[in-house]
């Protein structure tokens, strides 16, 4: 009788005769020609496992574009595989990821890979960030990270908000190291291998990283941007001398800060400062740029001879500080001994040189800073971390 009402396409009265005689491939069928999904839906949850109607059902269901249905028919009789690709097909990118994972499927790279492009194709860089740190492939989220942050730098964006895309960044390449390491450490055998599976883990990393720059500089930009915007603070604060300090420092940052920037605010803290030697030469400096054109050359041209006509290029101040290494004494804003060449790291609180000791160090990003200055802070001022 339901093949009668069928053959005359009259599909709701078949339907009723082909549950009763429990027909369940002609009762598909015709849930599909009614465009009853729901229907269709509680008939893939009534089959037994492995079905052989079941990959006929998801079919259907990809047909009309219900992938989370179809899914649900695929997996129910081992189709993984099916399954994916039909997220693919559907441009179900995310569920296609999560099922790979949860399956242990082997195509899960190439997978990711396609994934991640497809994002890209579109502009999503943050999903596809998003995506990458979510499979655990931290350098590749951390490499689109340093790229925006790049990009946001050439369009003279706000300084905080690229600091913390470059913490970002760096926080992703430190997990991808502890994600080497880890690895290492399940590879080795016995108790003698575990002391040496650090050091392997980053001669592995090292052996497989073809972009080195961005795991050993992870921290360079955020560096950058984090000692720019302290020495305005501190010029803003009227704290003028360790505002120049901060600036001569940041001397170091000229591949990743605009070095008009830089000589800009180091010649208006030394100004401040009344150190009219470092001022003069970070005049010097700003003329002497290639990028500059010939109505601000002669700006700083003019401005140069107002401040030095009234007074002398000379730093009428200047503080002193024994180096840790030779005893030898140095200016206090000196980064490297000029007689024995020890580098001397940078507080990240104040922007000073650590001439002391002991001093306090972050878990997270290795960053430094004096016990006294770090004593009345909760987070670490570069990464942000909490300090336990």
């Amino acid at each position: 009788i339901g093949d009668y009402y069928a053959d005359r396409q009259k599909w709701q009265s078949a339907v009723t005769y082909y549950v009763q005689g429990r027909n369940q491939e002609r009762l598909a069928e015709c849930y599909y020609m009614l465009e009853d999904y729901p229907g269709l839906e509680t008939l893939v949850h009534s089959l037994p496992e492995n079905h052989k109607l079941l990959p006929e059902i998801a079919a259907m269901f990809v047909t009309v574009g219900m992938c989370q249905q179809a899914v649900a028919a695929y997996c129910k009789c081992n189709k993984v595989k099916a399954a994916v690709d039909c997220c693919v097909q559907l441009n179900q990118w995310n569920q296609a990821v999560d099922l790979a994972k949860a399956h242990n499927m082997k195509e899960i790279d190439s997978l990711l890979a396609k994934y991640a492009s497809h994002l890209l194709e579109k502009e999503k860089i943050i999903n596809a960030i998003e995506l990458y740190r979510k499979a655990n492939h931290f350098l590749d989220a951390a490499k689109l990270l340093f790229k925006i942050a790049e990009d946001e730098t050439k369009k003279k964006s706000k300084p905080l908000r690229i600091k913390k895309l470059y913490v970002l960044a760096a926080l992703l390449v430190e997990k991808y190291h502890e994600q080497m390491k880890l690895t290492s450490k399940s590879k080795a055998k016995g108790k003698r291998q575990e002391a040496s599976s650090a050091l392997a883990g980053l001669l592995e990393e090292d052996a497989s990283t073809m972009d080195s720059k961005v795991v050993d500089n992870a921290w360079r930009g955020a560096e950058a941007y984090h000692f720019y915007l302290l020495a305005q603070r501190q010029l803003y604060n009227g704290y003028v001398d360790a505002a120049m300090k901060t600036a001569l420092h940041l001397r170091e940052y000229e591949d990743i800060i605009d070095p008009m920037d830089i000589y800009s605010l180091l010649a208006l803290a030394a100004c401040a400062n009344r150190a009219f030697g470092s001022c003069s030469k970070a005049f010097i400096k700003l003329e002497s740029l290639e990028n500059v054109s010939q109505d601000e050359k002669e700006t700083f041209l003019e401005l140069a001879l107002e401040i030095f006509t009234k007074h002398s290029a000379k730093d009428t101040r200047s503080g002193k500080a024994e180096c840790t290494n030779c005893e030898s004494v140095i200016p206090d804003w000196c980064t490297v001994c000029p007689s024995c060449d020890q580098k001397f790291s940078t507080c990240v609180v104040t922007g000073r040189p650590l001439l002391d000791y002991q001093f306090w160090m972050c878990q997270t990003c290795k960053h430094r800073a004096y016990e006294q200055e770090i004593g009345s802070r909760a987070t670490c001022p570069l990464c942000h971390t909490i300090i336990g």
